[in-house]
């Protein structure tokens, strides 16, 4: 399948003529330089009816970029989307970025990377005519919460999410869609991820956080299409028709304060959360995917599982059944350490009703802090054998 995918995208490139404009194909290319299997090893298919890097087997690693749009002219920006709709598929597939010559192309293997671009709320003023097309669910998140937010480190016009299971490959994608977009657009904010610390795949463990516990277990999988089709895709009701099949993105920066959480007796710990640290199972359980109960108490009448832990509040349980799909990484940078918490959803609305309640009474809030927030609206795929790029459906009339 990764072999027919690359194909097809090559051919489209060479008849679009895109080939004389820098993929060289013949002996002296990049991609004759490494064994085939090198360019078409653990491919993504790039294009297709939701965007890649959602309900993706989560990878080993993020890069994030948020970008704000130095341009004021609608068809440079327009341009530049097409530019960069070009790279991230070639990228994906292991092929030489288009417009590079050989020289200038870093030879990568795709290590399953996958690029998900996102538009801000603040795309949507009278800079580029958007303002009808703005969806109504696209509004800048509220002030929430737990928010200390750092200044300057928040929001974008566009956000592109990069996860791979190689980090040079991750790094290497955003790095050359910024030198792709520079003069159109300036990096707003970036952050970097290691080890992921969510599962989407159905045979994906749960992966522990810095603080030693699995966290996200009931998160939705892949292929759970029914949740999926109720949680994280918009639907056909839509109020803009191009976000069709997509779904918005949050992110959040977290900052773990784990000096303070490594003082804390592992009883305690496991109160915070409602999980045993070993097993990762409720409190009331053995394994990890035992049903919590709630309503259990101990010998003095106390909740086994608190009346503010985490799994109890954040729950589907607690809140009329909501859900939202997790794709969240560590972050490790100079002296802090913490949580990139993302989430995937059909209304940024679920993010934000979980988010109030958890900011409010959440015992976990004593040992973090939310330094970093932003909302981004993510259109559906795009077509397998079209021309069309990188909200295309919200620029084209």
């Amino acid at each position: 399948m990764a072999e027919l995918n690359r194909r097809r995208f090559l051919g489209r490139l060479a008849g679009a003529g895109v080939a004389g404009a820098g993929l060289v194909i013949g002996s002296t290319s990049v991609l004759d330089a490494a064994p085939a299997s090198a360019a078409t090893e653990s491919a993504v298919a790039f294009r297709g009816q939701h965007q890649a890097g959602i309900v993706t087997d989560v990878q080993s690693n993020l890069a994030f970029a948020a970008y704000d749009v130095t341009t004021t002219d609608r068809a440079t920006l327009v341009s530049m989307l097409k530019r960069l709709t070009a790279a991230a598929e070639a990228m994906t597939q292991g092929a030489p970025v288009p417009g590079d010559t050989p020289a200038d192309t870093t030879p990568r293997s795709p290590a399953r990377l996958t690029l998900t671009v996102g538009f801000g709320p603040s795309l949507f003023d009278d800079r580029f005519g958007l303002a009808a097309r703005r969806p109504a669910a696209l509004k800048p998140l509220p002030a929430l919460p737990g928010d200390q937010l750092i200044s300057g480190r928040s929001n974008g016009d566009i956000a592109v999410q990069a996860c791979a299971d190689d980090p040079n490959v991750a790094f290497g994608a955003i790095r050359d869609l910024t030198r792709i977009g520079n003069g159109v657009v300036a990096s707003r904010w970036t952050q970097f991820g290691f080890g992921r610390d969510s599962s989407t795949g159905s045979n994906q463990v749960t992966p522990r956080n810095l603080m030693g516990f699995k966290d996200g277990t009931n998160n939705i999988r892949n292929n759970d299409a029914s949740a999926l089709n109720q949680f994280v895709w918009v639907g056909n009701g839509a109020d803009q028709p191009w976000m069709r099949g997509g779904a918005y993105l949050v992110a959040r920066r977290i900052r773990m304060r784990l000096e303070q959480w490594d003082r804390a007796p592992v009883p305690e710990q496991e109160a915070v959360f409602g999980r045993k640290k070993a097993s990762g199972a409720p409190l009331t359980g053995t394994g990890e995917f035992d049903r919590p109960d709630f309503a259990a108490t101990n010998s003095d009448g106390s909740l086994v599982i608190p009346a503010d832990c985490h799994i109890r509040l954040a729950g589907p349980d607690a809140n009329n059944g909501l859900r939202i799909l997790r794709r969240s990484y560590s972050f490790h940078e100079g002296q802090e350490a913490g949580l990139f918490f993302i989430a995937f959803q059909s209304d940024p609305e679920a993010f934000v009703t979980l988010q109030r309640k958890l900011g409010s009474h959440d015992a976990l809030d004593t040992f973090i802090q939310h330094t970093t927030s932003g909302l981004f609206a993510c259109p559906g795929g795009l077509t397998e054998h079209g021309e069309d790029y990188w909200g295309s459906g919200l620029f084209e009339t």
